[in-house]
């Protein structure tokens, strides 16, 4: 989550309610006219512009919409510092919603529409506003299972139809392959050389250590099964909400939306703080859910396959920027946790 910042400047009232109204004429089939639209900042952007919109229509109909502002522009102060220019897209999470989402029957929020200028880079996304609570805030174990069953249903549903993964290669998502993992370790190396200028001390020889071997972690990384995934599946990310029917999950924010590893999306479900036999039953609720994704292996195979991916979001977070340190619940010794994944890889 991120303040509101102020220096973003605010779409006009009219801009928006006509915007507004061509999105849910298309979502509902029928002409909409707004009659009522009460607007506030959202406490739960992350990188771009969040409002929230009490909207009434013409029939009577009330919402409660969330107004993403994807625009480059929109990019809210430390992302618009720090956010690598490589990864910006302003259609990649519409399109997601849109493309992918919307006709899943996965449970993620509504697609309300979205309105798109690319002439003047415009990117706009109306969302249902989903009454749950970020899984991060919920400490019973069973609940992170069953969204760890949600994930491997979803990483499934995606793998195991062909179309739907067709689908997923018109929308711009990112591709992991052997460049993007690549690029992630140069990004940390030219970090950590910045940090320690010198070029003596630990992190220069660990971070050294690490790209001669990698190398490998990258042949393993090609080699696991993919899918259509989150990309940052980080509790943070993921709303939980209790229902007639049962436990509705509910990821939010798909910016980072890609084709890759599915491990990778439970590499950031299981990097919590849990002690190690609470991360074990975690992951092993996914994996005994993920049978179609094409795990005819070990267990033991299985969590060599996920660290990893652990290892991958290790430099990640350590090429993401030399200005920049993560928000609390991600905030660790990452170059330290790469050095201990790496030994229980035995690279």
């Amino acid at each position: 989550m991120s303040r509101v910042d102020l220096a973003v400047p605010a779409v006009r009232p009219a801009e928006l309610r006509t915007a507004l109204e061509q999105a849910l004429r298309e979502h509902f089939g029928t002409p909409c006219r707004v009659l009522e639209l009460e607007r506030r900042p959202s406490a739960y952007g992350s990188s771009f512009t969040i409002e929230e919109l009490d909207v009434r229509l013409d029939d009577g109909t009330a919402l409660q919409v969330m107004f993403k502002n994807l625009s480059r522009g929109a990019l809210l102060g430390d992302a618009r510092r720090v956010k690598p220019a490589f990864l910006y897209n302003g259609m990649r999470e519409i399109d997601a919603y849109r493309v992918i989402l919307a006709p899943s029957g996965l449970g993620t929020a509504i697609c309300y529409g979205a309105f798109v200028d690319h002439r003047v880079g415009r990117y706009w996304l109306f969302l249902e506003k989903v009454p749950g609570v970020e899984l991060y805030q919920i400490g019973e174990l069973p609940v992170w299972q069953h969204v760890a069953r949600w994930l491997a249903a979803m990483h499934t549903r995606f793998a195991g139809q062909s179309e739907a993964l067709i689908a997923a290669r018109t929308v711009p998502l990112l591709t992991y392959d052997a460049d993007f993992y690549r690029r992630w370790l140069r990004r940390a190396r030219a970090f950590v050389r910045q940090t320690h200028p010198s070029g003596t001390g630990n992190a220069p020889r660990s971070i050294e250590w690490l790209v001669g071997r990698y190398d490998q972690v990258v042949e393993r990384l090609m080699a696991l099964p993919v899918t259509f995934i989150h990309g940052e599946f980080y509790a943070s990310n993921v709303l939980v909400q209790e229902t007639a029917a049962g436990l509705r999950v509910c990821p939010v924010d798909w910016e980072m939306a890609a084709v890759g590893p599915a491990l990778i999306d439970l590499a950031a479900l299981t990097a919590g703080r849990w002690n190690e036999g609470e991360r074990k039953a975690l992951a092993l609720a996914y994996f005994s859910a993920s049978g179609e994704l094409g795990w005819r292996s070990t267990p033991d195979v299985f969590f060599t396959a996920l660290d990893c991916c652990y290892l991958h979001l290790a430099i990640r977070w350590l090429g993401w920027s030399a200005e920049w340190s993560p928000p609390a619940e991600h905030a660790q010794d990452w170059l330290a946790e790469a050095l201990r994944v790496a030994e229980r890889l035995e690279i």
